[in-house]
């Protein structure tokens, strides 16, 4: 049985290890075998917004919530609607020069692996293999009876075919692929149900706001930390346990801790450094110096 740290987040007010120097960076990634955990920082540049920073959409709107989706049909209609336009806006994203850059590490062995709390596909998509999707992925459906995975594409044809008057005008795109969209045009959409079995539900394979991350998914994070030398945070404030665990695991291992995030986060106590600056130019530096 894994034994638990006892660490906790500092208090307001600590001073952290806040820099704008790549060194200690440097220095730790060019020892190999680290493991990246990135979070919706790192697809900022690519023009998908993050929930918790500065213009973070948490200050202005709800994500769904797995209960909601589960227990009501109206929300799993609006859910839908919405996420209908905004997987549009997701599938025009492109890699940006942070993921790139993780690519191009990842590739010249210096980052033995990749955990990330994103649903976008950008890792992948700028050539990064075997990335852990800790939150699941927007390019996949699973249905909640049958639990049959199909791909998000297909959805997409069947919703446009069950909507063929469908108008709605997204006003702003979500982390978590879904828009803003005005009540009427909600409440006009039509939601598909599942070809396989013919009455489940459909649902994003993603992890929803108090929805659990599969265990066996956690175990896998897990083993990459174990097997690593170094932890490398890209983008992610760590306010929800979902991803802060394995920062907590790999210091109390004492493995180095290094975090890349414009501002602070929950994790700072336990990392080496935490360097304040755009991930793109930071991460296409460092692959500068040390590949």
């Amino acid at each position: 049985m894994r034994t638990k740290p006892t660490l906790t987040w500092a208090p307001t007010g600590e001073t952290w290890p806040r820099t704008t120097s790549l060194d200690t960076l440097a220095d730790v990634v060019a020892r190999r075998g680290v493991v990246v955990l990135s979070g919706a920082g790192i697809s900022t540049e690519s023009g998908i917004p993050d929930y918790r920073g500065e213009t973070g959409s948490l200050r202005r709107h709800t994500p769904m919530t797995y209960d909601e989706f589960v227990g009501s049909a109206e929300g799993r209609r609006r859910y839908w609607a919405r996420s209908h336009l905004g997987w549009h806006a997701i599938t025009r994203a492109t890699p940006n020069d942070g993921h790139r850059a993780v690519a191009a590490l990842r590739a010249a062995g210096f980052v033995s692996g990749v955990i990330t709390q994103n649903v976008d596909g950008l890792h992948q998509a700028a050539g990064t293999p075997g990335v852990v999707e800790l939150h699941g992925s927007l390019d996949r459906v699973i249905c909640l009876g049958c639990r049959t995975l199909s791909a998000r594409a297909e959805l997409d044809r069947r919703l446009r075919a069950a909507n063929p008057l469908f108008e709605g005008e997204a006003t702003r795109i979500n982390p978590d692929g879904d828009v803003e969209l005005a009540e009427d045009a909600v409440r006009a959409f039509r939601p598909v149900g599942c070809t396989a079995c013919e009455s489940g539900v459909l649902k994003p394979d993603v992890v929803f706001f108090g929805e659990n991350v599969p265990k066996d998914r956690v175990e896998q994070c897990y083993r990459l930390v174990d097997e690593a030398a170094a932890l490398l945070v890209l983008g992610s404030s760590l306010t929800v346990m979902s991803g802060l665990r394995f920062v907590r695991h790999a210091a109390a291992a004492g493995k180095p801790v290094v975090i890349v995030n414009q501002g602070p986060t929950r994790g700072d106590r336990y990392a080496a450094a935490r360097i304040d600056l755009p991930l793109g130019p930071a991460l296409t530096e460092l692959v500068g110096r040390v590949a």
